[in-house]
């Protein structure tokens, strides 16, 4: 799934993303470390691997999105 960063703080490591639809959905340092990411800046495209359902979906990857 794709979505655009939105918030990042590099001290914890944690975040959030916005689906293509505008929901927020946050990830935590766990997600942003298994994508092997150091950085990442608000408007980064970034794919995302998801798990739950849809209400209360958790974030398990941040990484950049490739073409």
């Amino acid at each position: 799934m794709q979505a655009t960063a939105y918030t990042y703080d590099a001290g914890t490591r944690t975040g959030s993303v916005l689906l293509d639809d505008g929901t927020p959905v946050p990830f935590d340092a766990a997600a942003f470390d298994a994508g092997g990411l150091r950085l990442l800046r608000p408007g980064q495209r970034v794919r995302i691997e998801t798990e739950g359902p849809e209400d209360r979906l958790r974030i398990t990857l941040v990484t950049l999105q490739t073409f």
